[in-house]
């Protein structure tokens, strides 16, 4: 299973895309609001039991100080996935404060506001020791290439003088 959290529900219109890829492919997961900084003591309690819950991967979402993904990391040895929130900055402080964590507390981060590609790592975390999910992985990135095989269909439709494809 696979836990989604996020510092506020405020983050919920971005990381609806992680939930929706994880819906629509059959993956379990969990959705909830954790604060390190309003529920510091319940996030430390989140991470240290959710192996035992069943949780295999955590993605954490945060805007601003973004410290929700490094305080899980520090409180559990599951992969963690940091998903930067676009707040101040363009989200710039959110993503540089999740990529730099100290040595030994490593959080694999993703874009700001990448919340579908931290849906997908993580499946593919899950898919190594699950064929299932693997199955689930394949056919995403399988339909990536007909997407692009699409969009060169259309663009081959375009007309202009000097085009030579």
């Amino acid at each position: 299973m696979i836990s989604i959290i996020m510092g506020s529900t405020s983050d919920l219109p971005v990381m609806e895309k992680a939930c929706q890829w994880l819906d629509d492919h059959g993956i379990e997961f969990e959705v909830n609001a954790l604060s390190a900084h309003r529920t510091p003591a319940a996030v430390e309690q989140f991470a240290r039991e959710a192996q035992g819950r069943g949780v295999r991967v955590i993605i954490a979402a945060a805007g601003m100080s973004a410290a929700l993904p490094g305080v899980i990391a520090a409180n559990t040895t599951l992969p963690v996935i940091g998903v930067p929130i676009k707040g101040m900055l363009d989200g710039l402080d959110a993503l540089l404060s999740i990529v730099q964590m100290p040595p030994g507390i490593p959080v694999a981060t993703v874009g700001v506001n990448a919340a579908q590609n931290a849906a997908i790592l993580a499946a593919q975390i899950l898919a190594l020791a699950d064929p299932a999910v693997a199955a689930q992985v394949a056919k995403h990135k399988a339909t990536l290439g007909e997407k692009i095989q699409r969009a060169n269909r259309d663009l081959a439709q375009l007309n202009y003088k000097h085009k030579v494809n």
